[in-house]
């Protein structure tokens, strides 16, 4: 309430434009722009045999995520989220993404929810995902957002339409308790749809209207395609990568700075395999 919330700071000191957009543009699909990113993959083969070989099994996912929290430490305002018509800061980088329990047409999913604080190596952010998708892909798992799901759900229909829209309205107002915050996957920096585990094509998801989430990366299954390499056309595995961000929190140059980022540290991954110093002036390439 009044402009106070439990996940996030409110930005001050920002342009009369910043400030006025997200009274304009009131809801996040009225804000989302989509773009299509292709990184190329042989240095991320690379990467991934030469970690293999000293024990470290990585994925694209891996680099993909741990990649997002260098570039926020990098970008802070991608962890910006609009409520209310007010712009916050969030106070980590926080990742949403499902996990199947099975490869089957009727298993159960997991919301799962991880934070960081932006300094970690790929290693340590390998350990989260891993430790997350190990506890939430057992067919027994049950983690606190299926529990608060769960809960909701066991009253009956018009009940659970009236207890989500007070969630939203609390939520509007900065008063949704710090612990529902916490087990909420709405209420995250990115979603991060892994799309390529069951190789299915990038996608271009929607934002969410509920909750904080500000970017939504959707990773397809890798594609052959033209290339162009030191001015020669040859044939190159390509990761398509769809993106949709709200507009509102950051402008079109802080977006593609921070994108163009992420694609050199895509050529050079094993910058992430350092802790990140939060010295402004560190370059995604080294």
């Amino acid at each position: 309430m009044f402009g106070l919330r439990a996940d996030g700071k409110r930005v001050k000191g920002i342009d009369p434009i910043s400030k006025i957009v997200p009274h304009i543009m009131n809801h996040r699909y009225d804000a989302q722009n989509m773009c299509k990113y292709g990184f190329r993959c042989e240095p991320l083969d690379d990467f991934i045999k030469a970690e293999n070989e000293k024990g470290y099994k990585f994925t694209y996912m891996h680099i993909l995520m741990a990649g997002l929290v260098r570039i926020t430490a990098m970008y802070p305002w991608l962890k910006r989220f609009v409520m209310n018509g007010r712009i916050f800061e969030r106070n980590s980088i926080g990742f949403s993404f499902v996990v199947k329990k099975e490869m089957k047409l009727d298993a159960a999913e997991s919301l799962v929810k991880l934070e960081f604080n932006g300094n970690e190596s790929i290693y340590e952010v390998k350990e989260q995902i891993d430790n997350a998708v190990k506890e939430n892909g057992k067919s027994e798992a049950n983690n606190g957002t299926e529990r608060l799901a769960r809960l909701l759900t066991l009253t009956p229909n018009f009940m659970i339409k009236l207890l989500v829209g007070m969630i939203k309205l609390l939520d509007n107002h900065g008063m949704l308790p710090k612990a529902i915050l916490d087990l909420s996957p709405f209420h995250t920096t990115y979603f991060v749809t892994n799309l390529k585990s069951i190789k299915g094509p990038a996608i271009f998801h929607h934002a969410y209207e509920f909750g904080t989430t500000g970017v939504f990366f959707a990773m397809g299954k890798e594609n052959m395609e033209p290339v162009v390499n030191r001015g020669q056309l040859e044939v190159g595995k390509v990761l398509p990568v769809d993106i949709v961000m709200d507009e509102r929190f950051c402008d079109g140059f802080y977006f593609v700075k921070a994108l163009d980022d992420l694609k050199k540290i895509f050529e050079h991954p094993e910058v992430l395999t350092e802790p990140y110093d939060n010295n402004p002036q560190t370059e995604a390439a080294g």
